[in-house]
């Protein structure tokens, strides 16, 4: 299975901070941010990764993070362009994934959990999708998802509903086979001019095809100041409690 980091984003709510450096690369703990999402999938035993970054910051990444060896993977790199939107960034992992299952995580979204049992999971899912979700106090700030009380499973996904239907976020990390590029290329750009992830996910959802289960440590968007700064509070506690801190 291969990992696909998502890195592009500009990380508007960021600024000033961002106005001279990714926000992917702005400090949690004692590491970019860019590190949490690799070392997460390394853990789960994915060490080839590609990460899709913007034309502007290429070179940085390159210069940080070089082919990954220094961090036990395999990294590559695509450029995003100027068009927005989850689901076209995901479409250009297509030659790398090569017929592969794969992982999705965005960049600025940090979890304590490990992947692992989920990725084996996965391994053995024969088709369809999967996305972990976390309940969140402010739902209306992120894709929601409706599950069924009886099963569990997901019955609808909207992406930041202004009356939401339940407190269920989904995620920033998303599974896949290599079907969803052919699902892609059907999501068309949405109100605010992006190709959704959520649309795509909703294809499976539509056909019954989503799995889903709920992460039970703490995670958490890295994209506002406010939660900036509390990423960088766990990041230190999770450390600590490890031992990896003197």
């Amino acid at each position: 299975m291969k990992g696909v980091i998502l890195a592009a984003g500009k990380g508007t709510r960021l600024r000033p901070f961002t106005q001279y450096v990714n926000k992917h690369l702005l400090p949690v703990g004692p590491y970019p941010m860019i590190f949490w999402p690799i070392y997460k999938l390394r853990e789960a035993g994915i060490t080839d990764i590609l990460i899709v970054v913007n034309n502007r910051e290429e070179l940085m990444y390159q210069r940080l993070l070089g082919n990954g060896e220094g961090l036990g993977v395999s990294l590559q790199y695509v450029k995003q362009g100027e068009i927005s939107g989850l689901a076209y960034a995901v479409g250009l992992a297509e030659e790398f994934v090569d017929g592969e299952k794969f992982v999705v995580l965005l960049g600025d979204n940090l979890f304590e959990d490990s992947l692992t049992s989920y990725v084996e999971k996965f391994r053995l899912q024969s088709e369809g999708a999967k996305v972990l979700l976390k309940e969140v106090e402010e739902p209306e700030r992120y894709g929601i998802a409706t599950l069924c009380e009886q099963t569990q499973s997901i019955l609808h996904i909207e992406e930041k509903p202004s009356n939401p239907l339940s407190n269920y976020c989904v995620t920033g990390i998303y599974f896949y086979h290599e079907d969803v590029f052919e699902r892609i290329k059907n999501v068309s750009q949405s109100d605010r001019g992006e190709f959704e992830i959520t649309d795509v996910n909703k294809q499976y959802v539509k056909e019954k095809l989503m799995e889903s289960e709920t992460l039970p440590g703490w995670w958490l968007d890295a994209g506002t100041h406010r939660s900036l700064f509390q990423a960088n509070q766990l990041a230190y506690q999770f450390l600590h409690e490890r031992g990896d801190l003197t």
